[in-house]
């Protein structure tokens, strides 16, 4: 027997996950899902780090802003094939413990196609004593280029990442990882990026970045309105027209 549309969207709805801050699903990521976020607060976070949140949270109300979502692994439904390694894990996500690797939060503005990543630097970070190791920083800051191209363009991949350092991080601070895209060309992206301080004052590293760009599905759509309200109310749609099969 066929479900009533009613049944279908209440099926649907405690499927998906609940969270206390936005999330904004990706265009191709189904519902269901129950992948953890490890994008929002967690204990380890300090009252710096808390505070960025709060500050990029409130600035996402208007859809000008978004927070997407942050895996510990790749995700399969990108438009390629999924992974032969099942225990396979992103590099930027591989400490289990919180508060110790990267504690990030990433932020997207479509309409300036600039991506901001909110970080917290742990003690498993650490090159120079007391300081974090500059292969951290380059990590994130393509962690952070490749996450600006993808929701851009498509899949992207690093094709060359240029970092100048300017002044050591030390371990336990919280920066902002600023990424934008300079220009498209066919398919290569270009980007630019720096890693400063919360308040601007001091600047850690200046980088810029070159990523070939691959058919598939794009991470976003093209608006950046994309919202829960939009989804439910596409959910509720296909509900109802089951319903009446």
């Amino acid at each position: 027997d066929h479900l009533k549309g009613s049944e279908i969207l209440r099926r649907l709805w405690t499927r998906v996950p609940q969270h206390r801050y936005p999330v904004f699903l990706v265009s191709q990521q189904e519902p269901h899902q129950l992948l953890r976020d490890f994008g929002v607060p967690n204990p380890s976070w300090s009252q710096e780090m808390m505070d960025q949140f709060e500050k990029f949270t409130k600035m996402s109300e208007d859809g000008s802003w978004q927070r997407m979502p942050s895996y510990n692994n790749s995700h399969s439904k990108l438009g390629y094939k999924p992974r032969k390694h099942q225990d396979a894990c992103l590099f930027v996500r591989n400490v289990a413990t919180e508060g110790r690797g990267f504690e990030f939060a990433m932020f997207y503005n479509g309409s300036e196609r600039r991506m901001v990543v909110l970080l917290q630097l742990g003690s498993y970070l650490e090159g120079m004593i007391g300081f974090v190791h500059g292969g951290a920083v380059a990590a994130i800051l393509d962690h952070t280029f490749v996450g600006c191209g993808i929701c851009t363009l498509g899949i992207v991949v690093t094709a060359n990442l240029s970092v100048t350092y300017k002044s050591p991080i030390p371990l336990g601070s919280v920066v902002l990882v600023e990424t934008k895209v300079e220009k498209v060309e066919e398919k290569k992206i270009f980007l630019s990026g720096c890693v400063q301080s919360t308040d601007a004052q001091n600047l850690h590293a200046e980088a810029t970045g070159e990523g070939g760009c691959f058919a598939g599905a794009r991470l976003l759509p093209e608006k950046s309105s994309w919202n829960w309200r939009f989804t439910l109310g596409l959910i509720f749609g296909v509900a109802l027209i089951l319903g009446q099969l």
